[in-house]
């Protein structure tokens, strides 16, 4: 879902900047609502095969969880039955909404920057930039942290237990806490507040 959500977001940002004119007649009220409800059943289509699967399984000692949250791999490492049906529905998941997802978003920004290139005046195009740098940040954010998850689940193995459960809390909370400062940084007036909270250094 939050995948789906940053590529709503990238698609946003390139109506914005390569279209301006039209943006307002292309992202309508109704088009977002649309939106809005086409990443809620994505995510729903997401989740149920791997919900229904689930039932068939039975969860054998230890099954103790490495994560402080239900992560599909790290859930169904408990169970007794074969869990290669598992393991491929939630690959195969994985790859259609989230390698889709990054790829769209991956093409949306480079379009964007070739867009913000041909831009002639220097000061717009370090204007357009500027804000384009928040959604590269809330990308890199998101991303990042689950790739080095997914990694250090995949292929550290023999790593100790509160490794897995660092990195997933880090997962878990560090986008959603940085997300607010990455999108507030470029408003002036909170600039302005945040630098009257340092202490004077005259």
């Amino acid at each position: 879902m939050e995948s789906s959500v940053l590529l709503a977001m990238a698609f946003d940002r390139l109506t914005a900047v390569c279209n301006p004119l039209r943006y307002a007649m292309v992202l309508t009220n109704s088009r977002t609502i649309k939106t809005g409800l086409l990443i809620f059943v994505q995510m729903l289509v997401h989740l149920m095969p791997l919900l229904l699967l689930f039932k068939r399984l039975s969860s054998c000692d230890p099954n103790v969880l490495s994560h402080s949250y239900c992560y599909h791999p790290d859930v169904i490492k408990c169970s007794r039955p074969s869990i290669k049906i598992n393991s491929i529905c939630g690959f195969v998941a994985l790859i259609l909404i989230s390698g889709i997802n990054i790829a769209s978003i991956f093409l949306s920004n480079v379009l964007i920057i070739k867009s913000i290139l041909s831009i002639a005046s220097p000061e717009e195009r370090q204007k357009a930039f500027g804000t384009h740098v928040s959604q590269v940040g809330a990308v890199a954010i998101f991303y990042i942290p689950w790739i080095i998850l997914a990694l250090v689940h995949r292929f550290r193995h023999n790593a100790p237990p509160y490794v897995h459960t660092l990195m997933s809390n880090f997962h878990f909370l560090f986008p959603p806490g940085l997300n607010p400062t990455i999108h507030s940084v470029k408003t002036k007036q909170i600039c302005k507040a945040f630098l009257r909270l340092l202490p004077n250094t005259d």
